[in-house]
């Protein structure tokens, strides 16, 4: 497991406060993936109800506050795979 993921699991994990009502998964090309559930936030690589994807810089950005995850996915720099519900709901998880 890569840096990058670890420092995203302890920051993701500071966001998500409490239970994750489905499964995600973010994927970061070259670094590796990280998963988000019920059951808190790991690095993993299993089916999920939506997949997010991105470049390091980019989720760095999100993470951060640089980037609105939604205007990252409207320009192309995030791209979602499965439940768009679901996607919204992180999203405003991450804002």
């Amino acid at each position: 497991m890569s840096d990058m993921i670890d420092a995203a699991v302890k920051a993701l994990s500071a966001k998500v406060s409490g239970a994750f009502d489905g499964v995600a998964k973010f994927v970061i090309p070259g670094e590796g993936a990280i998963m988000i559930d019920a059951n808190g936030v790991r690095a993993g690589d299993e089916e999920a109800d939506v997949t997010l994807t991105a470049d390091a810089d980019v989720f760095r950005a999100i993470l951060e506050g640089e980037m609105n995850p939604t205007m990252a996915f409207m320009s192309g720099k995030l791209a979602v795979d499965g439940s768009m519900g679901m996607a919204m709901k992180l999203g405003s998880v991450l804002e």
